[in-house]
Order: C-alpha cells, then structure tokens, then sequence
C-alpha cells in the first residue's frame, strides 16, 4: 500500500505540475480570511468575494473594528455568512490583541484563533509560510479512502495516517496533487475513471465511467477547457482564470463542483 500510495503521488506530480492553493492570497491574513470562508461553499466564490472585501478590510485591525451588518453584507455571497462574520471579526480582534496583527507561524497558535482548526491552520502554515502539512478537506479525504490509504473518517486520525505514509518535505504538495485530481477527474459521484491516468494504480477503478470517450466528458477545470477557480492564478496554471463575481455563466450559484 506505502509503496503504491508513493506511486500515485509522483504521477500525480507529473500529471499536475501546477499544483497550487486555489484561494486568491496576497499574505497570510488574507489566506486566513479566505480558508474561512471557503467552508462550504467553492473556492470561486470565495475568490469572487475577497477582492471587496480586502478592499475594505485589507489588515486585521480594520477587519475587528468593522460594523457587522456591513462585513456580513460583503460576505453574504459565500454562505453562513453571519457566523462566518463572527468568526472573521474574532480572529482579527485575536491577531490584533494577541498577536501584534500579525498571523502566526506555529499551528499552536493558530488553532486558538476563533473559527480556525487544524485544516485551516495546514492550509496557512503549507502555502503561506511554507511549514509542511496536510489538508484533509472533503476531496482529500475522500480520495485517500478511495485509494485504500487510510479507513479513517475523522479529519485528524486521516491526517496522522496519511504523514505517516510520506516524508514531510512532500505533505503540502500532496495535498494540493489530490484535491486538484479530485476536482478535475476523481469526482465524488461520477469519476471519470476512463479519462484517469492513474486508473492501472487504483483501486477503487470501475467505481466511475470507463468509457474513455465518456470519461472526457466528466472532466473539469483545465482538463475539460473550462476556467479554473482562481481570478489570478499563478503564472504556470494552464487553464483558464475564473470570471469576476457576475461575470459568465460559470459564476451562477451552484455550477460546478467545489
């Protein structure tokens, strides 16, 4: 199983080179605010909100002094948005009296901000101060079970069986490999298994469409010709960028998978 998980993951590194968060980031407060609300909703629509949102609350000392009626209205796109307001305005009013305004580096402290647990924390700590970490979102944990590397469901036992597996030096890339493959070909309910090019590794193939020409079909992002979910991706991604919020068809609520 080591040994065919470590397969998966250096085909993966060939099959997406550009791997990378799919969160519009410019510095850790605002990969902080973003992680935030990327619960349950997409990535796109997160990144469709941040621009005016770090237009108006561009540090966290602005952020904790905001009127709640107004940051909630500028979020309201993402969902949830009044807990995800509270959470917001609690996490800077943290960083500014705690932490001088400045996010932390060690995930020990990170974890006591309101409304950030251990996958946010990875997802700054990986992409933001580059300190090694796994992200276990629906995606990962969804494929690493599809692939036999781990049984666990909870987050945190899925994340200590999956460091086990592979050096440290390879976790925050690992993570970014199979949420993009779990985007783009091993979808949650139909997989494009025919299209996949680590069906001979996997053992869950047949689970989806075998049909290659089917399987292309299913495809999505890049891979189908379609924008992909950052407005300013980086400069290797070779896909499409994401519309502005209101700007195609791909922006209307609901199209696409997350």
């Amino acid at each position: 199983m080591v040994r065919r998980a470590r397969r998966i993951n250096r085909e993966l590194a060939e099959i997406y080179p550009y791997a990378h968060p799919e969160l519009d980031f410019r510095n850790p407060f605002e990969l902080l605010v973003a992680t935030v609300l990327s619960a349950q909703t997409t990535d796109l629509r997160v990144n469709q909100t941040t621009p005016a949102l770090f237009a108006a609350y561009p540090t966290p000392e602005d952020m904790a002094a905001a009127v709640p009626e107004e940051l909630e209205e500028i979020i309201r796109p993402t969902g949830f948005f009044r807990a995800k307001a509270r959470s917001l305005m609690g996490l800077s009013q943290a960083l500014r009296d705690n932490f001088g305004g400045e996010v932390p580096g060690r995930i020990e402290d990170l974890v006591t901000l309101p409304g950030v647990g251990r996958k946010t924390a990875n997802v700054v700590l990986g992409n933001a101060f580059g300190v090694p970490g796994i992200t276990v979102d629906t995606h990962f944990g969804r494929l690493v079970r599809r692939w036999k590397w781990t049984e666990q469901e909870d987050p945190e036992k899925v994340e200590a069986e999956i460091c086990a597996i592979f050096p440290k030096s390879e976790w925050t890339m690992l993570s970014h490999r199979v949420v993009f493959h779990g985007r783009r070909i091993c979808h949650a309910r139909k997989p494009a298994c025919g299209a996949c090019p680590i069906a001979p590794l996997c053992p869950a193939y047949g689970e989806g469409e075998t049909d290659p020409e089917k399987a292309r079909k299913l495809l999505k992002y890049e891979k189908g010709g379609q924008p992909g979910q950052r407005l300013n991706p980086p400069p290797d991604y070779p896909g499409l960028p994401a519309p502005p919020l209101g700007g195609g068809p791909e922006d209307l609520p609901g199209a696409g998978p997350q």
